[in-house]
């Protein structure tokens, strides 16, 4: 098989130019927005108290949710695949005068010290690009005794109900590939390399690392909502979840 690492860093070298002006616009809100919707915090309520917590951003591409968690008094590393990504990163810590550590380095392999932090969280990066049956035991390892762990993928039912072409966007509500086959996928016109779970799986998987999980929260977005994204619409993402974010916490003993 391709190795996903290599081919994802790839990808998101080539793609970083498409994603310096979204992400110019997330470092420069206020309030942390949520998936391809925007969801507003004040609405999922995603995020504990983070003042003062040590936290890692697992595939942080330009680092806007670790500016969201600097302004709230967290320090946050941000690791991400992508030199490039990381270059707009560094761009827009000077730009809004917001600065704290960037590493270039894979999620399945963080080159940082056991049991240093608080919270590990992850929005569409190592919780999509990267094999979960190696992040997650390296989230584990990165985060302190009763530490956090938080992130937002895509939803079960979105992932059954994905064509494989981008021709056949947006989806629709027949079930297209099966359940308990899901792990690493593939696409036909798409060079990316994605990994899914379904829910018994990711519960399974985050319990023999050492979580509890939390809460799974089905995002359902408002009435109203807009997303530059083709493969799904309002219509189906508020009936069915289109993304979904895991809480768990790392046992202390």
């Amino acid at each position: 098989m391709r190795d996903h690492i290599t081919v994802n860093r790839a990808v998101w070298d080539k793609a970083a130019a498409e994603y310096e002006a979204p992400g110019r616009r997330a470092w420069g809100q206020e309030e942390p927005t949520w998936g391809i919707w925007g969801v507003p915090e004040s609405q999922l309520h995603v995020l504990p108290n983070v003042s003062g917590l040590d936290v890692v951003e697992l595939g942080c591409g330009t680092a806007y949710v670790s500016s969201w968690l600097a302004r709230q008094g967290a320090r946050p590393v941000g690791v991400d695949n992508s030199r490039k990504q990381l270059a707009n990163a560094r761009r827009f810590q000077q730009e809004f005068g917001l600065e704290f550590p960037v590493l270039h380095a894979n999620a399945e392999a963080v080159p940082l010290a056991d049991a240093s932090f608080d919270l590990a969280i992850s929005e569409y990066g190592a919780s999509l690009w990267c094999d979960p049956q190696r992040w997650i035991p390296e989230a584990a390892r990165l985060l302190r005794p009763d530490g956090r762990l938080i992130f937002l993928t895509n939803g079960v039912l979105l992932m059954l109900v994905m064509p494989d072409l981008e021709s056949d966007f947006p989806v629709g509500a027949t079930f297209l590939r099966d359940y308990f086959e899901m792990h690493r996928f593939e696409w036909s016109d798409d060079p990316d390399i994605e990994f899914h779970l379904n829910h018994g799986e990711w519960i399974r998987l985050l319990r023999a690392n050492g979580f509890e999980v939390e809460d799974l929260i089905e995002v359902r977005p408002p009435e109203g909502s807009t997303t530059r994204y083709p493969h799904v619409t309002l219509e189906w993402a508020r009936r069915w979840p289109c993304e979904e974010i895991w809480k768990a916490r790392l046992r202390s003993s």
